[in-house]
């Protein structure tokens, strides 16, 4: 995270947030405080509201219910273009007659902003994207990552304290997608705006993000450094859909122990909140499982059958039953030394305490 990030003041802040069209809440109490200087990245699958919570930001939509505050200032009654804000959309929306330059002053012009401002600002921008010697270019000239950093420039040249970006790399390849997310990162570090990025995309908002607010059915799941999030996930839509995990399904029999329908136990050195005999989830990430026991000896284990192996790189991914039938996924680092098992073979399978996160069933 950044430096700034963590100890400045709010820049926008939702309180009891509500929008609904018709009968439908498209969201549902809200309570959101956007740092100033970060990243912060709105994900979840499609329909959970993160755009419409985006629109709500920029002006598009209004509130049916709660505030909506920018810099301190309530801004319900503002429309888009009083606000301090602005906002960088999938498909560019570039101007197809105008060249690099003139696209990127084009806010600027309708401002009113003096040439020599104009000319100053625009260089100064362009640097920045790394696109001064194709100032001159037009826009069918230019490759996907070129147009995107335009329209990345044509926002920022205009300062806004907020930028806004809707799902601005769902149309670029994997590889241009990943250099991209490099050089918003570094543009950000740069501007020092607020940056708040919507996205489905798991590994964007784990790359991109300072925070992470995860959304579900037009709620807020969990707020969390992606870190975090991962790691620590508060109940199981956030454990499932941030990365991979296994969840093993039983009740609370102690205070730090699940145990299964066929009586396999999970101890967790984590925080339960939990009752004593309510249903509850233990989730285990592949990578927390391992074929050998810790060297400290205080490793859980299981005996397990091999059912399919999968070999990528340096990497193994293993499908493993356990005695009652139920399966997991282990992601297993190859390093050469150790014999693997393989398919039908029969392995003990290790994992520690401090890994097993347990999850409220509600």
């Amino acid at each position: 995270m950044n430096a700034s990030a963590k100890i400045a003041a709010p820049i926008i802040d939702i309180s009891g947030g509500r929008k609904s069209f018709g009968a439908v809440d498209a969201l549902t109490n809200i309570n959101l405080s956007i740092r100033d200087g970060e990243i912060l990245t709105l994900l979840g699958p499609s329909g959970c509201g993160k755009t419409t919570l985006m629109r709500l930001i920029a002006g598009f939509e209004s509130l049916s219910a709660g505030s909506l505050k920018i810099d301190g200032k309530d801004v319900a009654n503002l429309p888009p273009e009083q606000r301090p804000v602005n906002m960088v959309f999938q498909r560019y929306a570039l101007f197809p007659h105008l060249d690099v330059f003139e696209n990127v002053a084009f806010g600027l012009k309708v401002k009113g902003v003096e040439k020599s401002e104009i000319k100053q600002r625009v260089s100064a921008m362009l640097k920045i994207v790394q696109l001064e010697a194709l100032s001159g270019r037009y826009i069918h000239e230019l490759s996907g990552g070129q147009c995107q950093r335009v329209a990345l420039a044509r926002a920022l040249v205009n300062r806004p304290r907020v930028l806004l970006l809707d799902e601005p790399l769902a149309a670029l390849d994997l590889k241009i997608r990943q250099h991209m997310l490099v050089e918003m990162k570094r543009i950000h570090a740069e501007t020092g705006a607020t940056f708040i990025y919507v996205t489905h995309d798991q590994d964007e908002a784990m790359i991109l993000s300072d925070r992470v607010v995860l959304m579900e059915r037009g709620r807020i799941v969990q707020v969390d450094r992606p870190e975090d999030m991962y790691a620590r996930p508060q109940n199981l839509f956030a454990a499932k859909f941030l990365g991979e995990t296994n969840i093993f399904e039983g009740t609370l029999v102690d205070k730090d122990t699940v145990e299964t329908a066929s009586g396999q136990r999970f101890k967790s050195a984590l925080d339960i909140k939990a009752n004593k005999g309510e249903r509850v989830f233990a989730s285990i990430r592949p990578e927390l499982f391992s074929f050998q026991a810790s060297a400290q000896g205080a490793s859980q284990s299981a005996a397990v059958t091999i059912c399919d192996v999968t070999f990528i790189g340096s990497r193994s991914f293993y499908e493993v039953a356990f005695n009652d039938g139920t399966r997991a996924r282990l992601q297993v680092q190859r390093n050469g030394r150790s014999p693997l098992p393989a398919i039908s073979e029969n392995a003990q399978v290790f994992w520690e305490a401090e890994n097993v996160v347990v999850l409220p069933s509600a």
